[in-house]
Order: structure tokens, then sequence, then C-alpha cells
């Protein structure tokens, strides 16, 4: 008898088949007990009618507990019913394993309970739903650049210096010396694309912000491409490219998990259709103030400032030109403004923030060396980044991308820490 996977029902309606499984749920009556099964690929339902059975595979049917795993055999039939399409006639149950008193019960259960409890919250169909769509963001990130000729580089989590702020790193020791866990992959990639023009990596990265938002992680994973010979304009086609790609593959590939998160994907399907609006940082600005926001031309902006920016279009948007004075060091100057740099961040719509951020990297020696000056950083630090452009230096662009973030806004899910299997926050580290 064959064994399959629940997400391959289609492919066997009408055969016999054997599926090891776990029992979400159940409900019966005197003649019939319908079971929640999952396996990890998929939920579906699996029907125990007594008439059909032996009295024993009923019984055990109806006493299974929440949790439990075990392999049924019966045959695959369709079902119109229910979203995903199909359900298994049982014929018989072998119980793997009895799970006694399972905490996570269908009742409501409060965030703090759950996140306690992430480890069993997985298996529950909204947070399997998001998974699966974390997953096809990932797939699809290595599907596009492939595509798209780049090469995968894995930048080190270690690192012995600052690509932003200095204030948000984690230090550890590294035997003799201090040593810091990554902020960002983004000056090795450069170093990267020095040598292979366009390369991509995917990895965690770490930020010691003391942040309780909706928004913030203290541990994620960024996709960080960097690209030799592009400017700044270059840069901002690749992204919204990027960001449209994987809205389509999450449509194309992740339609049964986005019925069960609800989400509307006629909405999403709009955020695949390009270009993107462009807005200069002056601009947004302008527009804040006319309508009585309380900013002045030098601030970031805060989620208040860009949702509003995003509620004024119907697609992601980029906001270009930030002031020089609040962002890094490496970003290259506007040509035409000493104040301004050439960057961007792309303000993902429904009021999900910023999913990227990239600019074009000075590429001029002396104009790098003296930023680093500028923002206290120890130059001989960074001798290995300023060889970058003592030797062939070219324009390049790059960017970063927060997955976790990006998870958020595809899958309509409130908070970024649902969008990672283990979050980890400023007051939580378990499990």
């Amino acid at each position: 008898m064959k064994k399959i996977q629940i997400i391959d029902s289609k492919k066997h309606v009408g055969e016999k088949v054997k599926i090891g499984a776990w029992v979400a749920n159940k409900r019966s009556s005197g003649k019939i007990a319908f079971l929640s099964l999952r396996d990890g690929s998929a939920f579906f339902q699996g029907v125990v009618v007594k008439s059909e059975v032996d009295e024993r595979v009923f019984e055990q049917a109806k006493s299974l507990t929440q949790e439990s795993s075990v392999w049924v055999t019966g045959t695959i039939s369709e079902d119109a019913r229910s979203k995903f399409g199909y359900e298994i006639h049982i014929e018989d149950i072998d119980v793997i394993s009895e799970a006694v008193d399972y905490p996570i019960t269908p009742k409501e259960h409060g965030t703090e309970f759950l996140m306690d409890n992430r480890h069993l919250w997985l298996r529950s169909s909204k947070q399997h739903a998001i998974m699966h769509v974390r997953n096809e963001i990932i797939r699809a990130t290595y599907e596009f650049y492939n595509k798209e000729g780049f090469v995968k580089i894995d930048p080190p989590i270690l690192t012995g210096n600052a690509a932003e702020n200095t204030t948000e790193l984690f230090q550890t020791k590294y035997f003799d010396r201090d040593a810091f866990l990554s902020q960002s992959g983004q000056l090795y990639m450069e170093a990267a694309a020095m040598a292979l023009g366009r390369v991509f990596s995917f990895g965690p990265t770490f930020r010691a912000e003391k942040s309780k938002t909706r928004r913030h992680l203290i541990e994620f994973w960024m996709m960080e491409p960097e690209m030799a010979f592009m400017d700044h304009d270059d840069s901002l086609e690749v992204q919204e490219k990027y960001v449209a790609y994987l809205v389509q593959s999450v449509l194309d590939n992740c339609d049964h998990d986005l019925d069960i998160l609800e989400r509307d994907k006629d909405l999403l399907k709009k955020y695949t259709e390009l270009p993107y609006p462009r807005v200069s940082y002056d601009e947004a600005v302008e527009l804040l103030q006319k309508n009585d926001f309380d900013v002045t031309w030098g601030e970031d902006f805060g989620s208040p400032e860009e949702t509003f920016i995003a509620e004024q279009f119907d697609k992601p948007v980029f906001i270009v030109n930030y002031p020089k004075a609040i962002k890094p060091f490496y970003m290259k100057r506007h040509p035409e403004r000493d104040d301004v740099v050439l960057c961007a961040d792309m303000i993902a719509p429904e009021g999900y923030g910023e999913i990227i951020g990239g600019s074009q990297r000075e590429d001029d020696y002396e104009l790098l060396r003296q930023e680093i000056v500028d923002f206290g950083l120890n130059v001989d630090d960074y001798e290995w980044y300023l060889d970058l452009r003592r030797y062939g230096s070219v324009p390049h662009s790059g960017f970063g991308l927060g997955l976790e973030r990006m998870v958020t806004w595809i899958s309509g899910t409130e908070h970024i820490r649902e969008a990672i299997p283990f979050p980890r926050l400023l007051n939580r580290i378990y499990p």
C-alpha cells in the first residue's frame, strides 16, 4: 500500500493509501466520526463511518486525543465542501503515540501563553500557512536571483566592525579581541560584488535595538543583493521586479494557505503591477506637513508617517533621497546636493511599513574614508573595505529585504513575531 502526504491527495483519488498524521481536532456523532488530520504538508478531514469499519476502529476514532499521532489507512475522495478539496474515508487506525492534556486547545488563548508554547503553536493551521508563505518567499528568492545571473555568497555572522549603528551591536569575545554579531552582510557583499559582479546573500542578522513594536525583531533574516556597475535607478528596478516576483510566486504556489489566512488575493495581485511609484523625501515631508503631521525636514519617519504615505498609493512606494545625516556612512551623496544621499526605502501598503532599504554605495576612496572618520569609526577596522575603492572601484548599489517583514505583509499577519518560527524579542528568548 502506498504511503502519501496529505498535500498529494489529488493525485490519488479513488486509491487506498496510508498516511502518517497528527489529530488536530475531532468531532463525532453516534454513527460517524470526523478527524481533522495534519501531516506537515496540509490539513484535511478523515471520515470514519461506524457501519463500514470494525467496532474497534470506530471506538478508537472517538477516543483519539488532540495531537495524538496515528497511521490512517483509507480511500481518498474529493470533498467539494472543504477548501482543501479532498478527504480520506478511513478503514483502519494505528495509534503511534497518544498525546495527553495538550495545552493549546481549540479555545482562545492569550498571546503570551501562545508564545510560551511557540514550539506547539506552530502546529496550528494559521501558523502552518504562514510558514508555507515564508518558505515560498525563500524558494522564489533563490529562483529569481539565479534567473537574473546572481551568485549566492555567505557573509560572516561574526564581524569585527559595524555596518550601521554601533549602538545596535551585540558584542561578544573573539578569543583575545572583541567581535560582534552581524547587523548586515552588506560590506562583505560589496567585496563579493567586486569579484563576481552580481551577488546575493540570505542569512540571519542581529540588532540590539530595544524596541517592542509589531515590526521589530532582535534576530531576523535578510536578503541582501549587491550589484557592480549599477546605479541607484538600476537598483530600484531590480527591487520592484523582485518584490513583484515574490508576490506572484506566493499567489501561484500558496493558494490554499492564503485561503486559510483569509488574504485578499485580488489585492495581492495588484502589487505585482509595475512600476511602483517614487516620491522624494522632500515631497514626503511636504505631504505630511500639509496633513498636520509634526515633522521637520531632517527627521526620520516613524510608523504613522510611513503608513500615511503608503495610504496615498495602491502599491508599494519608494521614498528616495533621505537626508545624509540620518543614513549610514556608506551611502553615496546625491550628485547635485550635499544634504541628501542616493537611497530609497520601499514602504509596503496596508500599514506594514518599510520592507526594503537600499542605496548606491560611495565609490570614491577619499569621500568614503572621510565619512568613516566623521562617523567616529576606527579607520583601521575598515581598511579592507577601503581597498574596494583603491583597487578598481566602480559604481555599485545594493539593498536589503527583511524576510519577516515581507512574510508579515504578504500573509496579512498583524505582528512580525508570527513570521519567524522562534522569534527573539526584547523580553523573549524562550523557547
